[in-house]
């Protein structure tokens, strides 16, 4: 599965940036998200509860920053493990370009999943991860814009 996706978040590139290096924000941010511990500057230990259609399911993972390149953006790369229900992987390209006093931030990202959710079929599992990925800009924007994220 591959997905790319463009939001204008109102805010300045550097506060963008510090927020995506940030594990207390991203951890308010990306739904499901139970815990995510920081454990070296570029890695990061997560446990997030999904549902995916009828399957729900706990995943346990680590998810390491690379290419980094402050703070034009960096490649985020994961791979977790749901039990009986799976496996996730995948990668992000995210970038972040300054417009004035709002920052836009630009991604290409492919997963892969394997196991129970992989039989759910391509259809559902693509809906379900385009609408996690607007959840979390969704989210993302409003804690930079002080309104804090929406619970999940």
């Amino acid at each position: 599965m591959d997905m790319t996706g463009e939001y204008r978040i109102a805010a300045a590139r550097d506060v963008v940036w510090a927020a995506l290096n940030d594990a207390e924000v991203l951890k308010a941010c990306i739904p499901g998200c139970q815990e995510l511990e920081k454990t070296s500057d570029t890695e990061m230990t997560a446990l997030v509860v999904l549902k995916i259609g009828p399957v729900k399911a706990k995943f346990k993972g680590a998810v390491e920053l690379v290419n980094i390149n402050a703070p034009e953006g960096y490649t985020i790369q994961g791979e977790g493990t749901g039990g009986i229900a799976g496996y996730a992987k995948g990668s992000a390209d995210v970038a972040l370009a300054a417009d004035g006093d709002e920052t836009v931030l630009t991604f290409t990202a492919n997963a892969n999943v394997g196991g129970k959710i992989a039989q759910l079929g391509s259809r559902l599992i693509d809906s379900t991860a385009k609408k996690l990925a607007n959840k979390f800009f969704d989210n993302f924007h409003k804690h930079l814009s002080n309104e804090g994220p929406e619970e999940t």
